[in-house]
């Protein structure tokens, strides 16, 4: 309880008078600090925040599912080389039908999936803090074995748990938002009221932007350098709200950040300091517009990463089902 209390009057902090504080790099390292969850499920917990999502939540997230309708998350593979995406999906036919194999046809894959073109789910090895990851586990583990700790296959029993899409553009009534746009703690609460949702523990949330919706309608652009996302004053709302996951249709962070030297800082508390492994560019248009026909912004969500020993995280399709 007090915990809680904590927490959410450091969210409330950061809006005085209506006037939003900057975060600056010394902010980030203090709540690297103030809203660390090291220790909280013991010192060599590995799966953070997903340890929210208990028996008793994935039942209530069963009892969810009420039309039986399901929806990919995941963008059909990008296997042309773009600005946005400089490591494109390998699908190599090893065996067709006029050259078969035996009786098989046969095929191979390659992908390079972090970055800001493959749906994906990062792990909590992928990003280090003064030589740290989560659980003060050192950068050290990582070697050219893979992570020896924190490795995606804490996680192969996969993800199932209620799913909240927090559809921004909806809510400032635009098709899509303009790269560089930031989301504020407050964009979130007035969703939450439009929406008639609250995020709870062990909940996973989607942050739509329209990153998708914009790409078919002007085409590609430097995502890398120029994206919108939330702004690091969330999290101390992600904290305070106990998400078990955050997923968006990009890679969570607003681009540029806004903090001087810290480039993603979104990607740096939540995977370090909280232990909240990631869902990145997740295609979240289909599942918009489900929600929207349903008014109705909660689902299932079960997502499996590729359980690859000492793997930094995992491609993967994440389904909503209504």
């Amino acid at each position: 309880m007090l915990r809680s209390l904590v927490v959410l009057l450091i969210a409330s902090s950061f809006l005085v008078g209506q006037q939003r504080r900057t975060v600056t790099k010394a902010t980030i390292d203090k709540w690297m600090k103030e809203l660390s969850n090291w220790g909280r499920w013991g010192k060599e917990d590995q799966m953070g925040t997903v340890n929210l999502i208990t028996p008793a939540k994935r039942r209530q997230a069963a009892a969810l599912v009420k039309d039986g309708v399901s929806v990919s998350l995941a963008h059909d593979t990008l296997i042309e080389k773009a600005v946005d995406n400089g490591s494109p999906f390998s699908h190599v036919m090893m065996a067709t039908g006029a050259r078969p194999m035996g009786q098989f046809s046969v095929d191979e894959y390659k992908v390079n999936y972090h970055g800001f073109a493959h749906t994906h789910m990062d792990s909590l090895c992928h990003i280090f803090y003064q030589g740290q990851m989560y659980n003060g586990v050192r950068q050290e583990t990582i070697t050219d074995a893979g992570a020896q700790k924190l490795a995606v296959t804490n996680f192969r029993n996969g993800i199932f748990t209620r799913g909240i899409l927090m559809d921004i553009p909806r809510l400032k009534g635009v098709p899509y938002l303009e790269p560089g746009t930031a989301i504020y703690p407050e964009d979130l609460d007035a969703w939450e009221k439009k929406a008639g949702v609250k995020v709870g523990p062990g909940d996973v949330i989607f942050i739509r932007t329209g990153r998708w919706a914009r790409r078919a309608a002007k085409g590609p652009w430097d995502i890398g350098n120029k994206a919108a996302g939330l702004d690091a004053s969330c999290v101390p709302w992600l904290k305070a709200r106990d998400v078990a996951m955050i997923g968006s249709d990009a890679a969570s962070d607003v681009l540029p950040s806004g903090v001087a030297g810290v480039t993603q800082p979104i990607h740096q508390l939540v995977l370090i300091a909280l232990g909240t492994p990631i869902f990145d560019n997740c295609d979240l248009e289909a599942v918009g517009a489900e929600a929207a026909k349903r008014n109705r912004w909660e689902f299932l969500i079960s997502a499996s990463p590729i359980p690859v020993p000492g793997g930094t995280g995992s491609p993967l399709n994440p389904i909503a089902t209504f």
